[in-house]
């Protein structure tokens, strides 16, 4: 099923109040830099630290009692673990979470403390979605995907309502995209322009735009929150429909981005989320002088030494 904004309306109403609404402010430096009227939307300050609580807690209340009782299980690099670890121990539901060897040793602790169980058999992001599946038929858990599932679209896209209400006028909105959840709830919240941006050593959702299907790629990006191995069927379905486009940046900008933001904004964000920054700063965005841009700063799960290798550089 492809969602809808009223799929997105009714999930911010199931959500009521218990997620953060994320304050957006004005950049007087990227304004400057980009001749347009800059705006940055602060997803890291959500719970957990992203903005993936969205999705996955609107996903996990959509549950029957007798699901949450099996327990869930899903996948993730680490901002969709917590969130799952999270919502699932507000749902009073067992959970478990697959991830993979080299995973963020930050991001794994942060999910045991939320309360869930961490597998790390796999060895990389392909061979962790194989086991996701395994375990799930073993185990008899409900399976909550990280991005390619209609309700959890529904979720992320509360982020571009309140985009919409907080900055109006507003005509490109530029997002991190790993498998596509954020992008395409974005997409169908909103009438404005959405400009995804991926890594170039991770770009499932490029890849799968320009084959009009999901291809596998290997992400091997210093941007984990954004390892998706493909993109997902929804996701591609909802950014084709929309007309999401897709742009590329490298590591190398990603980290300047990450700069930008910790000295400039004062925002400690994760190299994910300073993705949609780096592609401004790298000129990879292209709008008329005048628009209205916001840039959605998705997570700051990082661990202290890649921050400080990053921002001490």
């Amino acid at each position: 099923m492809i969602p809808t904004r009223d799929d997105v309306l009714a999930a911010r109403e199931a959500l009521g109040g218990r997620l953060h609404r994320t304050p957006v402010f004005s950049s007087a430096t990227l304004s400057r830099l980009t001749g347009a009227h800059v705006f940055i939307k602060a997803e890291l300050f959500q719970r957990t630290g992203s903005f993936k609580p969205r999705g996955i807690l609107h996903k996990i209340d959509s549950l029957s009692a007798e699901e949450k009782q099996r327990g869930v299980i899903s996948i993730s690099a680490g901002n969709a673990a917590q969130a799952v670890a999270w919502a699932s121990a507000e749902a009073g539901a067992d959970a478990l979470v697959v991830m993979w060897q080299g995973a963020s040793e930050q991001k794994i602790e942060s999910t045991r403390n939320y309360g869930a169980d961490v597998d790390l058999e796999a060895e990389n992001p392909t061979e962790a979605f194989a086991r996701l599946h395994r375990l799930a038929e073993e185990t008899g858990r409900t399976i909550v995907h990280p991005y390619d599932d209609a309700l959890v679209v529904a979720g992320q896209g509360t982020v571009g309502l309140e985009i919409m209400e907080d900055v109006p006028g507003v005509t490109v909105i530029v997002a991190p995209i790993g498998g596509g959840g954020l992008v395409s709830g974005i997409a169908l919240a909103t009438d404005a322009r959405v400009v995804g941006v991926e890594p170039e050593s991770s770009d499932a959702m490029h890849a799968a735009l320009a084959a009009g299907r999901a291809v596998p790629v290997q992400p091997a990006s210093i941007a984990d929150g954004l390892s998706a191995p493909v993109a997902g069927e929804t996701t591609l379905a909802v950014c084709q429909q929309r007309g999401v486009e897709s742009v590329l940046v490298t590591d190398a900008e990603i980290e300047e981005g990450m700069r930008f933001l910790y000295g400039r904004a004062k925002l400690a964000c994760e190299p994910a989320g300073a993705a949609s920054t780096a592609a401004l700063l790298a000129g990879r965005v292209v709008f008329d002088p005048a628009e209205t841009v916001v840039v959605v700063v998705s997570g700051g799960n990082v661990a202290t030494q890649t921050a400080v290798a990053i921002l001490g550089s």
